[in-house]
């Protein structure tokens, strides 16, 4: 074989040693773009399958985030909900505010308070609630923090349907029950066995779905009163007021996002701040923000 010819294959090797390490850089891209981390705001084609862009604009009930949640409904196709614009706000109780879009649940002693930013659909917040949801609880019972929720319902304009709306009504009806219920249902809804794939049917805006995966909750299996809130959509406005107050905080580009009191916490990567996904690195996190 001559010099000339042991130099192509060479260089024909090194070339494809580099196709395939850009090959291999941009799956993992990719699949950085659907783990925990991020939310899901934009449908993009991605090597022939279904591939999500990271939100970047601070949340917003659709593409538009210069129109509020209740205009957005006001101004959609869906009935239901466009009626549910123009109705009267019905807040649940253990909520505060003028709109009951205050949810802090805690011992009232507990000096920190730990933020957690969510929207049902979102299968980052799923993975966070399946790893780190019953150290939350915990915390919360030991009173080592308050904790303050904040639904979004994004998801809804960039995925299409209505769950995220439908399934924050459901969780006001539990509220309206109790903290525990609320807390034990949406650790639910968002479980591996009843969370909805993102690319998949809209179950959350099926009403006995929500209703299916309330019966796994004892206050709330076989509750009337839950059941007649949620068919009759009573905390749908209130659903829509969530959205908006989850919307005012610009300082919150995707979900899940959480704070300790007023410091963003987590790992900075490509995509922006990625939630802690594992108990030990959110138990890390939180300790070391935490006020004495």
């Amino acid at each position: 074989m001559s010099n000339r010819n042991s130099q192509a294959n060479k260089q024909a090797a090194r070339e494809r040693l580099r196709a395939e390490r850009e090959r291999q850089a941009k799956k993992e891209r990719v699949r950085r773009q659907l783990v925990v981390g991020g939310a899901v705001v934009g449908v993009l084609a991605v090597a022939g399958g279904i591939g999500f862009a990271v939100a970047a604009s601070g949340g917003g009930d659709t593409a538009d985030t210069a129109k509020s949640a209740v205009a957005n409904a006001a101004a959609g196709s869906d009935k239901a909900w466009a009626k549910a614009a123009k109705s009267k706000v019905v807040k649940p109780a253990n909520t505060d505010g003028a709109k009951g879009t205050t949810i802090v649940i805690g011992k009232p002693a507990a000096k920190n308070t730990v933020s957690l930013f969510e929207d049902p659909r979102c299968p980052g917040c799923a993975g966070f609630e399946q790893n780190v949801g019953a150290t939350v609880e915990k915390d919360i019972k030991d009173g080592k923090y308050k904790a303050a929720y904040h639904m979004g319902t994004f998801l809804d304009g960039n995925l299409k349907g209505t769950g995220s709306k439908n399934a924050l009504s459901a969780l006001g009806a539990a509220l309206n029950v109790s903290p525990d219920a609320f807390l034990k249902y949406k650790y639910a809804l968002f479980s591996k066995e009843y969370h909805p794939d993102e690319t998949g049917p809209d179950k959350f805006a099926d009403d006995s779905y929500l209703i299916e995966v309330a019966d796994t909750v004892p206050a709330l299996k076989g509750n009337a009163a839950f059941r007649k809130a949620v068919t009759g959509g009573t905390y749908d406005r209130w659903a829509l007021e969530m959205s908006d107050e989850f919307n005012s905080h610009k300082d919150v580009t995707s979900t899940p996002t959480i704070k300790v009191n007023d410091t963003v916490i987590g790992t900075n990567t490509a995509q922006g701040m990625s939630a802690p996904s594992t108990t030990a690195e959110f138990t890390a996190m939180v300790d070391k923000e935490l006020k004495h």
